[in-house]
Parts: C-alpha cells; sequence; structure tokens
C-alpha cells in the first residue's frame, strides 16, 4: 500500500496559497488535511467552510477534514457541500460516535475517528470496525509547530497490532511533530497516513515533500 503525505493547511502562508497550492500539486501531493478548530474543544480558532470552498473551486486533492470541534455532528453536511472528501471527529469531543460516523458515511464521505495522546487506543475497540481511518495524535490539538510525543509509538504499533488481528481495513494517519527523523519509524510502526505541517511549509516545499518522501522511502 502506498504511504501518503498530508500536508497540513494550518502551516501555510495564508497570504499566498495560490502558488503555495501549485507547489503541492508539482510534488505530487495527493491529501490536503484541513485542521477546523472552534476555540472550545480546543484553544484556537483557524478556518471554516469558506475557505475549505474557495479551495475546492481551485485544487483537486483529497480534503482530509479534521474537526477540532464540540459537538462535531452540527456541521457534517456544512463540511460535505463545502468539498470535503473525509471528515474525522474526535472520540472526545462527541457524545454520539456511532450515530455521527454513519451521518458522515451517509454523504459518502471517508470516515475517520481521532484521539488525543491521553486516551487509550482501546476505547476505540468498539468503534474502529465502522471506520475508514484512524487518527493517533502525536501532539496535543489545538496548535502547530508541537514536538512529537514519543510514546505515540507505542499507541500506534498496539492499533496496528488489532487491526492485524482482526483483518480491518481502516488506514492509521498521524499528526503531530511529523519530520525526516520520525517518519520512516512511523511507516514501520503501521502508519498509512503522515499529517505534517512546518515540515512541508516551513521553507522550500519541494525540497520538504522530497526530504520525506526520501526519509519515508517513497521517492
Amino acid at each position: 500500500m502506498k504511504k501518503n503525505i498530508a500536508p497540513s493547511l494550518l502551516a501555510a502562508n495564508f497570504f499566498d496559497l495560490s502558488s503555495q497550492m501549485k507547489l503541492l500539486k508539482e510534488g505530487n501531493i495527493e491529501i490536503l488535511h484541513l485542521d477546523v478548530m472552534d476555540g472550545m474543544f480546543v484553544p484556537s480558532i483557524s478556518f471554516g467552510m469558506p475557505v475549505i470552498s474557495s479551495l475546492r473551486k481551485s485544487v483537486d486533492f483529497f480534503f482530509d477534514v479534521h474537526m477540532m470541534v464540540e459537538n462535531p455532528e452540527r456541521y457534517i453536511e456544512d463540511f460535505y457541500k463545502s468539498g470535503a472528501n473525509g471528515i474525522t471527529i474526535h472520540f472526545e469531543s462527541c457524545k454520539h460516535i456511532d450515530r455521527t460516523i454513519s451521518q458522515i458515511k451517509s454523504f459518502g464521505l471517508r470516515s475517520g475517528i481521532s484521539i488525543n495522546p491521553a486516551t487509550p487506543v482501546s476505547f476505540l475497540q468498539n468503534i474502529m470496525s465502522e471506520v475508514d481511518m484512524v487518527l493517533i495524535m502525536s501532539v496535543n490539538p489545538g496548535f502547530g509547530g508541537q514536538k512529537f510525543i514519543p510514546y505515540s509509538i507505542d499507541k500506534i504499533k498496539e492499533l496496528s497490532k488489532m487491526r492485524a488481528e482482526r483483518n480491518q481495513k481502516f488506514l492509521i494517519q498521524v499528526d503531530g511533530g511529523v519530520d525526516v527523523n520520525n517518519i520512516k519509524s512511523l511507516s514501520d510502526a503501521g502508519v498509512d497516513e503522515f499529517v505534517a505541517g512546518s515540515s512541508v511549509f516551513k521553507g522550500d516545499i519541494l525540497n520538504n515533500i522530497k526530504a520525506l518522501n526520501d526519509a519515508l522511502g517513497e521517492a
């Protein structure tokens, strides 16, 4: 299975999005990770439907919408209409997870569930058969540029083992502090998609993408 780098728009220069999107395309990026923050589930506020709708008119990436939002079920349809291809909700932010996952799938979107660093993987054992992707947060959500939390590797290995033992097909995604120094070990642990913010957008974007792919062994 091909491994994918998913640049996080949160780390981009919003004054110059158009040229940066062209560079991502030139670097053969397929997935754009869109961190939606509401200032309640996490301290920060990022962007919402208008930004995503505008981007959707100009680029054809897979829009991976990561909802760091309280009661995300309120906005599923709105993000679908804005151009999302996949929506990930947080285990910690949603009272009725099964129903919300079903809602996401009803629009034909890729369904994802995410857990914060301190949330055990075992909490997902009843829902993982219903989702297309599980996102392991390797930093505390809410801010870009944080350092990778080392014990995230153990959580990824545990999740990968559960996936294999249950013969399930969900993707494993990691978000937070991903760079050239840890991307190979994350891949070896079982990660399929790597959300990368600063390590893509800080400096030369094309060189950064190449360095990540080289480290990953996907050049």
